[in-house]
């Protein structure tokens, strides 16, 4: 069985969920009548665990809530990221989250980075579908112009994360 809960932070509803296994899912959510469409998503995705435990989702809840207070170290203690995708996925996600805080860097760049420097655009689509906001850093990535790209969670969210982590933005 898997577990959530939604925190309340600047930037709105975010919706975090976890099993067992880890950490499935940390989300933005517009309205909390759609919370039961992430839960219905969460248990979908969750890895059948051996047995119930909320402790995954309840200390990320504390990570995000540490996030947002300023603490750079807020994810350190996250139980495993147990986000279900495809592989090309998972290595997407993993490019990103190796992305230091406080820099940005380009989708060309997330693509070199797993050894598809054609594949920008898969890159962008595989980014799309990231479960865990925040964590796995989708907001660091720029255009390749240096703007300031789409974000499933909306561009002024995606500034303000930025600013949030010091990153200076030259950008329009």
């Amino acid at each position: 069985m898997a577990y959530y809960d939604l925190v309340e932070t600047p930037l709105g509803t975010v919706f975090v969920g976890g099993s067992a296994d880890g950490v499935h899912r940390i989300d933005f959510i517009t309205d909390r009548r759609d919370s039961g469409h992430y839960v219905e998503r969460l248990e979908r995705d969750a890895h059948e665990p051996a047995e119930r435990d909320p402790q995954a989702a309840s200390v990320a809840v504390e990570a995000v809530r540490a996030y947002f207070a300023g603490d750079e170290s807020a994810w350190e203690a996250l139980p495993p990221l147990a986000a279900r995708g495809t592989e090309f996925q998972a290595q997407v996600w993993r490019a990103l989250a190796s992305i230091p805080r406080g820099t940005t860097v380009t989708y060309g760049d997330i693509a070199t980075a797993i050894g598809r420097p054609s594949a920008a655009r898969a890159v962008g689509r595989a980014i799309g579908t990231n479960p865990l906001a925040i964590v796995v850093p989708c907001h660091r990535l720029i255009g390749a112009n240096g703007t300031l790209t789409g974000y499933a969670s909306g561009v002024d969210r995606k500034r303000w994360l930025l600013a949030h982590e010091r990153v200076e933005l030259a950008l329009g």
